[in-house]
């Protein structure tokens, strides 16, 4: 049963961990993630860090080990292989960043729209006019016969922008659309995923490494080691959060240039995001910028919450020295009785020659 006032997405306490050989592998720890519907979200993060595991998750390509993940009030844990199969066909589409995932290379633009439709047993007159409608969006109208091979990079992955819509799917996933075109034929192509999403109102979520995703989309969350980390949301500069506002008039540098589709100042305002069980991931600049390691004070000021590094325990500094083998000049050994000292073998003797 679908659930309008609830989140489109939401992603309680996600875990995923795959098996290697005899190894465990954690993609995602624990990740929190809503989604309003009808929202253009991008997500970021380094190669390792969980994005397209989620990706696969929210598209009903795989399962979490642990957690609630519910779209457009589904519970996607709960479904079957059947009804996972059919959700993954008709509510969600994908765009891949290779090609060959996203289209059939001897057919024309409009017969490769046409295929997911014909597979769904849903062709008829209007979906044939559906197909053509979504290749006049996408600005490819007048090439809708020709096939890929006459087509440049950014034209096919346009093609495979309205495949991904031809079954009007409520959710959207594009797992690095751009990352094999350049840097203008990637802004058209962001371009078209803004103008798709306000036409057709599409909840349509963009995996990326351009941290410049931001200026496109209306919120970026960032992933770090399997959880949402910091989350940048973009804003006009007259709407700026008051302690924001305050810290540009001080520098007098503000975060982002004039917005040139709006014709208005924009700015990007940060924020790191706490988790269901009051958690945050502090960005690793500031933890090697303070030398925060372990160990922090965590003190309520009138501001805020003030977090100040504390200095490390007896244990941790044991451990330090054990570690990086740096033994005071009394304790320092060599050969053999070093190696049996770190090892902790009592009543080591040398012979006597």
């Amino acid at each position: 049963m679908i659930i309008e006032d609830e989140p489109f997405i939401l992603c309680d306490g996600l875990v995923k961990i795959y098996k290697v050989a005899n190894l465990e592998v954690v993609a995602l720890q624990g990740l929190d993630l809503l989604v309003h519907r009808g929202e253009l979200l991008g997500i970021v993060g380094a190669s390792g860090s969980g994005k397209s595991t989620l990706m696969n998750i929210l598209g009903g390509l795989d399962r979490p080990s642990a957690g609630r993940v519910f779209v457009d009030g589904r519970d996607l844990l709960k479904m079957s292989d059947a009804e996972l199969n059919a959700y993954r066909s008709t509510r969600v589409g994908f765009v891949w960043q290779q090609g060959a995932r996203n289209l059939i290379p001897y057919l024309s633009a409009l017969e490769n729209v046409k295929l997911p439709i014909t597979i769904a047993g849903k062709m008829t007159r209007e979906s044939s006019k559906r197909a053509e409608m979504l290749l006049d969006a996408v600005g490819l109208g007048e090439r809708k016969l020709h096939r890929l091979v006459e087509m440049s990079g950014g034209e096919q992955q346009r093609v495979a922008i309205a495949v991904a819509l031809a079954n009007n799917p409520s959710l959207l996933l594009a797992d690095e659309p751009t990352g094999e075109v350049d840097t203008n034929t990637a802004n058209e192509i962001f371009q078209i995923f803004k103008d798709l999403n306000h036409e057709l109102g599409i909840t349509t979520i963009i995996v990326s490494h351009d941290m410049n995703i931001a200026r496109h989309v209306d919120r970026v969350v960032a992933i770090r080691d399997g959880k949402t980390s910091t989350e940048t949301v973009r804003q006009p500069v007259n709407n700026l959060h008051p302690a924001v506002a305050e810290s540009e008039q001080q520098t007098g540098e503000p975060n982002a240039p004039t917005n040139p589709d709006h014709h208005e100042e924009v700015t990007f305002e940060e924020v790191v995001l706490l988790d269901s069980a009051g958690r945050l991931q502090v960005p690793r600049d500031y933890l090697e910028q303070f030398n925060i390691q372990r160990r922090v004070f965590v003190e309520v000021t009138k501001d805020g919450i003030l977090i100040r590094p504390a200095p490390p325990s007896e244990r941790e500094k044991a451990l330090v020295q054990a570690t990086s083998g740096k033994l005071p000049l009394e304790e320092k050994e060599t050969g053999l009785r070093a190696l049996f000292s770190r090892l902790r073998i009592p009543n080591i003797t040398r012979r006597q020659p």
